[in-house]
């Protein structure tokens, strides 16, 4: 069994490789790719994506990394439609529960408009590799596999990568090691545990 800083180590490794960038050998499918990893290990997780953002990767290795904090892209569209000063007062009238099904209905995350896509779509330049974490900051709120479900259906032309606090065995998400989500099917697992 390989440490996470060795996964992590092959990840680096594999996102230099011009086929892994290219979505090539991989049966013409669409690269999108599940990194899993023990929960405990967030915070080392989050201190290499960190050191990998801040290298000038276009420079280096002729790609741009991107990262999307999924977490972090909630709170700022919810800020853009002038909702979450609302909603955090109608948490107080509201259940929990209506709150999160008004945030699902505010940026659209069952439909293909999902504004977290669109969003996604907009900020994401040709030769680049997208990283999606804080999936598990926002358990229940937004769902891994609708997130990408989503995005698979409209972008395919650089590789992307779901961290996910959790397990992934390649036909279903499990976050946090106890709560099975629904089906995914569509990426591949990144590096083996």
């Amino acid at each position: 069994m390989k440490t996470i800083e060795e996964r992590l180590d092959i990840l680096e490794g594999k996102m230099r490789e011009e086929s892994f960038r290219r979505n090539t050998g991989l049966g013409n499918e669409v690269g999108y790719y599940v990194f899993d990893y023990e929960p405990q290990q967030e915070l080392v997780v989050r201190k290499r994506i960190l050191s990998l953002y801040q290298t000038n990767t276009s420079l280096k290795y002729g790609y741009q990394l991107i990262v999307y904090d999924l977490y972090e892209l909630i709170l700022k569209l919810l800020k853009e439609e002038d909702v979450l000063e609302d909603l955090m007062s109608l948490e107080e009238e509201e259940s929990t529960e209506y709150v999160f099904s008004a945030i699902s209905d505010t940026l659209q995350f069952d439909e293909q408009g999902s504004l977290i896509v669109h969003y996604i779509l907009e900020h994401t330049p040709e030769e680049s590799v997208v990283f999606l974490t804080g999936i598990g900051k926002c358990f229940p709120i937004l769902r891994a596999h609708k997130v990408l479900n989503n995005l698979h259906q409209v972008m395919d032309h650089c590789p992307v990568v779901l961290f996910y606090p959790g397990k992934y065995n390649g036909n279903s998400l499990n976050i946090f090691n106890e709560m099975k989500e629904d089906n995914y099917y569509r990426a591949f697992p990144l590096v083996e545990r």
